[in-house]
């Protein structure tokens, strides 16, 4: 076998362009696009959601039963194929796990069956795969709802010869999202409720998803180098650090890439009008659109950007204590997002008193969020941590200068006006402090008022970092590579 050319099994709960909750679908769009495009032959599975898009198009390929044992009734499910770009896409059909309105949960609740309903979703993609007859070198899985899958193939599948030289690799996108559930929703897999290795069943009574994935994963990583080294410490790794500590020389961070596909100014369909680093004017143009669409008075006085799920990690905790001070200056800010209901009455609130400076929207429109990445000169990233983020690396891309706090792949991303004002393209600050955080947004305007020309120059010289998934899938390429104890090439 040609060691560069691999046959790949890619497991996601979501995937740009059929499901989407976060970046974990960017991901699971982008890098499989790139690995083909590498010349290896990439099949993904995904559940077949109620609200999956294009589900008119998919074809019924497959009618397969899950044997369970004695004390519950076999589970039926059908495996509906759409097509990725030229990319089989295998969707898992179960009315009962997957025919709901949410993918995970409802009004900010979690499915009290997420546990039962992601490990039937492990078992039956690997099941899937041995119906396709696709014997994987690699199968790659992705959060908590995946991680039961490196486990049945050492366990469940460890004699299957369709899996016999199969390695499993398991990216963390979140390493605070971990799946944590009592074992009564492991009958699935009674080899797991049965388990008595305390490492699997923790008190011999629940189940950690992700932190099995990690032990029995082959290889493991997250999406940015730095964030690679947080999980390493107590205080960055969400109580996972012992875990990936043993398994250090199999993990890594691989910085995510950004799909200039979908986000560039100079060929977003989304946004009124055009622009690139040598013409900013249609930028100037989409600053006023953005003004117009939430009901901000045109101007070319400081417009701020923000679009995200409405959760502490994303810094609302720095934010709300020091925003109506903020917003006391001469400046204009645009949020975007759903979440947690506090947070959303409490910008609700500030929205209506200063209604002439901030608008919060309290919902995800793609649409509005090109327009935000295209209109605003700041975009605002707080975060207590971000594995990688996505949204900095959009604002690079359209010249809106992002400000962030130094953790995870905001810190391998941006670089700090401050500390290298000759290479910087965006703000950085480093404690989770709320005044810390309105100390860097006054520098800002200051700089905006005072310097306009080198704005200017800043926001060109951000348009120039580029964050390629081709080079992204290269560094996959190899840790699978690794996986197989193959030469890389």
């Amino acid at each position: 076998m040609d060691p560069r050319k691999l046959k790949i099994l890619f497991i996601s709960s979501e995937v740009e362009g059929f499901s989407k909750t976060g970046g974990l679908a960017d991901v699971a769009k982008a890098l499989p696009i790139e690995l083909q495009r590498l010349g290896h032959e990439v099949i993904i599975i995904t559940p077949f959601y109620r609200t999956i898009a294009h589900r008119e198009e998919a074809q019924k390929v497959h009618q397969l039963t899950l044997h369970t044992d004695c004390s519950r009734p076999d589970i039926h499910f059908s495996v509906q194929k759409l097509e990725l770009q030229g990319i089989k896409v295998l969707t898992i059909d179960n009315a009962h796990y997957f025919d709901r309105a949410g993918l995970y949960g409802e009004e900010n609740n979690a499915y009290a069956d997420n546990g039962e309903r992601f490990a039937f979703f492990s078992l039956a993609a690997l099941q899937t795969a041995l119906a396709e007859d696709f014997a994987p070198d690699i199968i790659h899985c992705n959060d908590w709802h995946t991680g039961l899958v490196p486990y049945l193939l050492k366990t469940r599948f460890h004699s299957t010869p369709q899996f016999a030289q199969t390695k499993t690799v398991l990216t963390s996108h979140n390493s605070a999202y971990q799946g944590i559930f009592e074992k009564s929703q492991l009958n699935l897999i009674p080899e797991v409720s049965s388990c008595m290795d305390h490492r699997v069943l923790e008190n011999y009574s629940y189940i950690n998803y992700l932190k099995v994935g990690v032990i029995y994963s082959d290889k493991i990583n997250t999406v940015s180098p730095n964030y690679a080294s947080e999980l390493l410490t107590t205080l960055g790794s969400h109580g996972m650090s012992e875990h990936f500590i043993e398994r250090i020389h199999d993990f890594e961070g691989i910085l995510n890439g950004c799909d200039y596909n979908d986000w560039s100014p100079k060929t977003d369909k989304l946004i009124p009008f055009h622009f690139d680093e040598n013409d900013l004017s249609g930028k100037e143009k989409c600053k006023k659109a953005l003004q117009e669409e939430v009901g901000l008075a045109a101007s070319d006085i400081p417009m701020f950007g923000m679009v995200c799920r409405l959760t502490d990690q994303k810094g609302f905790g720095l934010i709300l204590p020091i925003l109506e001070r903020f917003l006391k200056h001469n400046v204009q800010l645009v949020i975007i997002g759903s979440g947690d209901p506090g947070i959303t009455g409490h910008l609700t609130a500030l929205a209506a008193h200063y209604s002439d400076k901030f608008k919060f929207v309290n919902t995800y429109s793609n649409q509005l969020s090109h327009l935000v990445e295209a209109g605003s000169d700041f975009f605002m990233m707080p975060s207590i941590f971000e594995p990688c983020g996505l949204n900095q690396l959009y604002s690079l891309a359209y010249g809106t200068l992002p400000i962030v706090r130094a953790v995870g792949g905001l810190k391998d991303t941006v670089i700090d006006y401050d500390q290298d004002p000759d290479n910087a393209n965006g703000f950085m600050f480093y404690d989770a402090n709320p005044n810390q955080l309105l100390n860097l947004l006054r520098r800002v305007l200051l700089l905006y008022i005072e310097q306009p020309e080198e704005m200017l120059r800043l926001k060109r010289q951000a348009m120039q970092s580029h964050f390629y998934w081709s080079d992204s899938a290269k560094h996959y390429e190899r840790l699978y590579h690794n996986a197989l104890h193959l030469n890389h090439y």
